[in-house]
């Protein structure tokens, strides 16, 4: 999944850098055998490494997307902060108005992401273009 769903060739500066950070020989381990695998079809400039210490991005950063979209956001009751951060239906929508994820996906966990009437109608009528992707 890693490999599929971003650039792994591109050279960027450390904060924007594809990277993966393992915890235990095993990970290690398999981090580097599809880092092999993935290299013999295509440049990659990913960076291994143990994890360490990790920080937040800042507030502006996190669920970019979804941040994007003030009207929702206030739909949800999020304001940028621990609460975004750590919100499960902002991390999902946030896929999904990025363009992760299809149509029948949504349908699917609508109900469990507990969304109000206006969030889910805003949802549909605002991201055709990532939903209907199916």
């Amino acid at each position: 999944m890693f490999w599929q769903n971003h650039d792994p060739s591109s050279s960027c500066s450390r904060q924007y850098m594809s990277a993966i950070f393992y915890h235990g020989e095993e990970q290690h381990k398999l981090a580097k055998s599809t880092m092999e695998k993935e290299s013999k079809t295509r440049k990659v400039a990913t960076v291994i490494a143990p994890a360490k210490e990790f920080y937040n991005a800042e507030d502006y950063h996190q669920k970019y997307m979804l941040q994007k979209h003030p009207e929702l956001m206030e739909f949800l009751e999020l304001k940028r902060g621990p609460e975004l951060v750590d919100s499960y239906v902002a991390t999902r929508l946030n896929g999904y108005i990025a363009g992760y994820g299809e149509k029948s996906d949504f349908e699917a966990e609508k109900d469990e992401l507990n969304l109000s009437d206006e969030a889910l109608e805003y949802v549909r009528d605002n991201f055709k273009y990532t939903l209907n992707q199916c």
